[in-house]
């Protein structure tokens, strides 16, 4: 049952092409909120909008490159301009690279994973905190991981060390924005229904026999219930929580 907690409310969802972006920018726009959605891929964005406009939702798409920090400036401007304001950012963008042993990944890997898992959500909340902050406040709840701060996998040192540093850098935010009236906090995933948890080639099925045994909840997790606790971060029920990493993993990492 639908709530409206974000009635109202203007959200931006990076990364809201697929996976658990397009789930989030669903579920705030079941809960009443006009979304927009950011991504690299045109299509992948029009096809979130259209599962929202088909639920009776209020959708947009922006195509931008988070690593970009112009593209950064033009995607919080067009959000402003379009909607009045910028009432709360989810800042999905992430990559996961090749994985490979550490001695042998190639720096170019290691530039782009940490360019956009990090430096993408470094300028994401650059912009989307001065547009809160010039309103009055807002909310941010930035896609960390259960690797990284909580769990090392091997062959991933690139992406683990790319959430850690989301985990430090919300938490740092969290800190120096929280008097401005932007409450900052992650979610980490851990191994969920998303395309990013598949090996090439592998099935929905697959995955889940490889990964259970992992997992003392014995199952990857459903993109709605990631949504769910990205929606109570950013929600006015989590009012007193600020610069927590909300880790959803089925006990991988406990």
């Amino acid at each position: 049952m639908n709530t409206h907690r974000f009635h109202g409310k203007v959200v931006l969802v990076t990364g809201g092409g697929t996976g658990i972006g397009r789930a989030t920018a669903r579920a705030f726009a079941r809960e009443g909120a006009a979304v927009v959605v950011a991504g690299r891929g045109a299509d992948a964005l029009a096809g979130t909008v259209e599962l929202i406009e088909k639920e009776g939702g209020l959708a947009s798409p922006v195509t931008a490159d988070v690593t970009v920090e112009e593209d950064v400036v033009r995607l919080v401007e067009t959000v402003a301009e379009r909607r009045g304001g910028l009432d709360v950012a989810h800042n999905n963008a992430g990559i996961l690279g090749r994985p490979g042993p550490l001695a042998d990944l190639d720096t170019d890997t290691w530039r782009e994973v940490l360019d956009v898992n990090v430096t993408g959500v470094f300028l994401s909340m650059k912009y989307e905190i001065r547009q809160m902050r010039a309103r009055g406040g807002g909310a941010i709840v930035n896609t960390s991981s259960n690797i990284g701060t909580h769990l090392r996998k091997p062959m991933l040192a690139a992406y683990a060390a790319s959430k850690a540093g989301v985990s430090a850098l919300t938490r740092a935010a969290a800190r120096d924005h929280i008097g401005d009236g932007v409450r900052i906090n992650a979610v980490s995933p851990g191994a969920s229904d998303a395309p990013m948890s598949l090996l090439p080639g592998e099935s929905p099925g697959e995955r889940g026999e490889r990964l259970a045994p992992s997992i003392p909840l014995g199952r990857v997790g459903t993109l709605d219930e990631i949504a769910a606790a990205v929606l109570w971060l950013a929600s006015e029920e989590a009012g007193f929580a600020v610069g927590h990493d909300l880790v959803v993993d089925g006990g991988a990492s406990a």
